[in-house]
């Protein structure tokens, strides 16, 4: 009871003007935090996915065909958050078609979920083989890395990922969680720099999640811009998701853990399954628990 009461003040705190709903949000204070309705399935991926099944009962299809149709009904698995059964087929989808570098990227993103890490590393490491320029695959690549607790390896390849595209917000975000691990001061000096040379006068929507993890930016500003940047429920979705999950990592890096955990909850409360933010928002909240452990038993 002391946790909730704990989170519910924080977010009261956090969310001060504002509103509930995208209508009135000029008129009225925010009593809660800013959400979107969680997306739901469509009828159209639900038949997408019926048309696909059936299409794979055919016993004429090519193996080239056959590794195309399992990569679509997975991706439509993984859309819906049925993880387990896209994992299924994209691992069918290789059997057939082994030279699939994007396949084995969605594999590797599997395999950090699940905590998987050296199966991650070899999905990943197969992507870039196949495509050495896959800057997303090298992100993820670092990412897993990251909680894998290879630091100085994942460092070493989002700088990497950095020096292909710097102007890439959300790499520039996790090289300052990446960095912050062995030196955080450091680790924001990068990120500022950054915001200054590349972000700051850039429309790009992530830099904004860059300005509030450092602060720069008020996060009732934040919200407000996606809130009128967008009458689009999927879109809102998706700018919750990531604001919340960064929101969170601030939190989280402060030791702020009752707020964290609120905010995770929130990025996961959208639905936005294939976003990396919604998958990591669950080994986060782990890491969370792992931690509070550790300090109640020390």
């Amino acid at each position: 009871m002391k946790w909730s009461l704990t989170v519910l003040t924080g977010l009261s705190l956090l969310f001060m003007a504002g509103c509930s709903s995208v209508q009135h949000q000029q008129q009225a204070d925010w009593l809660y935090p800013p959400m979107a309705r969680p997306l739901q399935p469509t009828i159209q991926m639900e038949v997408k996915i019926l048309r696909l099944s059936q299409l794979l009962q055919q016993k004429e299809l090519s193996d080239d065909i056959r590794a195309k149709v399992f990569y679509e009904r997975g991706n439509g698995y993984d859309m819906l958050g049925l993880r387990n059964l896209a994992r299924l087929d994209f691992e069918q989808s290789l059997r057939f078609n082994p030279a699939q570098s994007e396949v084995f990227n969605m594999l590797g993103v599997y395999y950090t979920e699940i905590g998987d890490f050296d199966s991650a590393y070899e999905s990943f490491d197969s992507t870039l083989e196949l495509d050495p320029d896959n800057i997303y695959a090298g992100r993820n690549l670092a990412i897993a890395l990251y909680y894998g607790n290879r630091h100085r390896l994942a460092q070493d390849e989002i700088e990497q990922v950095i020096q292909k595209d710097s102007g890439d917000p959300f790499s520039v975000l996790w090289r300052y969680f990446i960095a912050s691990e062995t030196d955080a001061k450091s680790a924001r000096e990068a990120l500022m720099q950054s915001y200054q040379s590349r972000g700051q006068q850039s429309d790009v929507w992530g830099w904004s999640l860059v300005a509030m993890m450092l602060g720069e930016t008020d996060d009732q500003v934040i919200f407000r811009q996606i809130l009128n940047s967008t009458t689009d429920n999927s879109v809102l979705a998706q700018r919750l998701t990531e604001a919340y999950f960064y929101l969170g990592r601030r939190y989280q890096m402060r030791e702020q853990y009752a707020d964290a955990i609120a905010l995770y909850k929130l990025a996961i409360s959208m639905n936005v399954y294939e976003y990396i933010e919604h998958r990591y928002a669950f080994l986060e909240l782990e890491r969370i628990y792992n931690t509070l452990k550790q300090n109640s038993s020390s």
